[in-house]
């Protein structure tokens, strides 16, 4: 006889891309050279002074525990970038250090969510969220947004997905996977909706550096003191500072809220790594030169994607105002034959391309939309 898992991980579902990534890695392996679209974090090398600061933490024996909550120095970097980046003002006990912007929403949502509280998730969303939000008893309730209005959720598709077991909204902006980034008054209307209907934002701001055509990031929980009280903001080092295998994430929210996810996380993990806490102090404290230098690349590599893709025939792509992806439609491929296969799907394509031309890419289906792929 088998023991049975729980109910809770046997409804998680599976990566779509993990028989994808698979295939990839068997590849490489093999000797084969494969252009890969997929990966979701920077190329470029964590810059030099904030692996220097590492090195020194080592030497200088910063490697025991520290707070649960985060060193007292990281948490006061953190608030002053958020009031220098921002505009809004936090103190240390309104912040919690978690090991990456996942778990820092891991632990939003075990300190928020109750079993069969429901979270308004704007679709396409981000992989992950969906299951997050299924991990920690929630539902998570999907608004299709729609591509004419830059895939961005509206106040009245967000009233109209609120119910009474509604317990919070989760927003992401700039966006994964279509790179939509919310403009001040789209945001507004979204917090006062929040607001008026008294639930919690979940505002995801990991890809806030990275921003293109002057397109400025807002933080949703700067309008007012009602809705920062009401808003848990999510940011981490892995994007802006290449920092992806470091694993620092971050929240910011009243101290009731911080004070449980601190609590969650002591149990769970103790605290995240003393090294990266130190090398993320010096980053935030830092010289910012070649944060805004990637962003400048990504921009050159986000004109060059967008120009070939709308030459090419039977895709398009919107033009990303963030992040540092091409969300492509591939609606027009759909019941066509492409190297003797029929797309009937974006996990069709994304076997075809992987298989016959050595590309790798990820299936929209992964995101809720099975209608594109997203490159990176």
């Amino acid at each position: 006889m088998q023991l049975k898992i729980s109910d809770k991980a046997d409804k998680i579902n599976p990566s779509l891309t993990l028989a994808i990534d698979s295939k990839l890695k068997q590849m490489i392996s093999e000797g084969i050279k494969v252009y890969g679209f997929g990966a979701g974090e920077p190329d470029f090398d964590t810059p030099e002074y904030i692996r220097k600061s590492a090195i020194e933490a080592i030497n200088t024996g910063f490697t025991r525990y520290t707070a649960a909550q985060g060193t007292l120095d990281l948490r006061k970097a953190i608030c002053a970038k958020l009031e220098r980046e921002n505009r809004i003002k936090y103190n240390p006990n309104e912040i919690v250090v978690s090991s990456g912007a996942k778990h820092s929403l891991s632990n939003a949502f075990a300190a928020i969510l109750n079993p069969g509280d429901e979270v308004v998730v704007p679709v396409p969303y981000w992989v992950s969220y969906t299951e997050i939000i299924k991990l920690n008893g929630g539902i998570p309730v999907l608004v299709n947004t729609r591509a004419e209005n830059g895939f961005k959720m509206t106040k009245e598709e967000l009233e109209g997905a609120i119910t009474g077991k509604t317990k919070a909204v989760l927003l992401n902006t700039p966006n994964n996977p279509t790179g939509s980034v919310y403009g001040r008054e789209e945001l507004r209307s979204l917090a006062e909706a929040a607001l008026k209907n008294n639930i919690y934002i979940v505002s995801d701001e990991i890809y806030e550096r990275l921003t293109y055509d002057n397109t400025e990031h807002i933080s949703i929980a700067s309008f007012s003191e009602d809705i920062r009280n009401i808003t848990i903001l999510i940011n981490g080092m892995s994007k802006a500072y290449a920092m992806t295998g470091w694993r620092l994430g971050y929240a910011a929210s009243n101290e009731r809220v911080i004070k449980a996810m601190s609590s969650i996380q002591s149990h769970a993990v103790s605290h995240p790594c003393s090294i990266t806490q130190y090398a993320s102090t010096a980053a935030l404290n830092g010289p910012q030169d070649e944060v805004k230098a990637m962003a400048l690349e990504f921009e050159k590599r986000r004109d060059y994607m967008y120009q070939k893709i709308n030459s090419i025939r039977y895709l398009n792509c919107q033009k990303p105002q963030g992040a540092f992806y091409v969300y492509v439609n591939i609606s027009e491929l759909m019941n066509r034959e492409l190297s003797g296969v029929k797309i009937h799907s974006s996990i069709d394509l994304a076997w075809v391309l992987l298989e016959k031309a050595n590309v790798a890419v990820i299936p929209g289906a992964a995101f809720g939309t099975d209608s594109y792929i997203r490159l990176s």
